[in-house]
């Protein structure tokens, strides 16, 4: 921008304010590409819509026309006005950035199943009385249901579940629940 085009500037501003339409409507025309420049320029990542910005640029100085002093240049005062809806717009938008997230995809991880080893499973198993231990097996090692399950040892589903809990709870109390989680399934590498 040159000097010249300051003073066409301050010109159309003057005369806008003395209520010419059209100076103010070529003034607002030339600020927002200004305007627009200097916003595209400052926003480099995004989460910020430069045209939201321009517009409410624009708005601020229809708003507060009347606070420039009009022996001084009008860009200054332009730019600073620009400045401060850039900030209010950034102060919106947080510290956070929006990125695609088909753009980021493959970088996800696949959750891999938890694994227990066998010598893991037995010993956890070989602390139990064999009863629980064939139902606890049969559950959560073999993967049998309950029904199934009582099918095979010629006892009622209830007293399976009974077995189950009672063969996981001792199992938890003696490892530790963490190592074990809640989980009735294990699974062998």
């Amino acid at each position: 921008m040159t000097g010249k085009d300051e003073a066409e500037l301050s010109r159309l501003m003057r005369a806008a304010i003395a209520g010419d339409e059209r100076a103010y409507a070529d003034f607002l025309h030339r600020t927002a590409a200004l305007v627009r420049g200097f916003v595209r320029r400052k926003i480099v990542h995004g989460g910020v819509d430069p045209e939201d910005v321009v517009q409410e640029t624009l708005l601020a100085i229809h708003v507060k026309r009347h606070t420039w002093r009009q022996d001084l240049a009008v860009l200054p005062w332009v730019y600073a006005i620009a400045r401060f809806k850039l900030i209010d717009a950034f102060r919106r938008r947080g510290r956070r950035v929006e990125i695609e997230i088909d753009e980021i995809a493959e970088t996800f991880a696949e959750p891999e199943a938890e694994t227990v080893s066998e010598r893991d499973i037995n010993r956890a198993l070989d602390g139990l009385p064999p009863a629980q231990r064939s139902v606890v097996s049969s559950v959560s090692v073999e993967g049998r249901s309950i029904g199934e399950t009582a099918a095979k040892f010629g006892i009622s589903e209830t007293a399976v579940r009974v077995s189950l809990h009672r063969g996981l709870a001792a199992i938890a109390k003696r490892f530790g629940a963490k190592q074990f989680g809640r989980a009735k399934q294990f699974k062998r590498e």
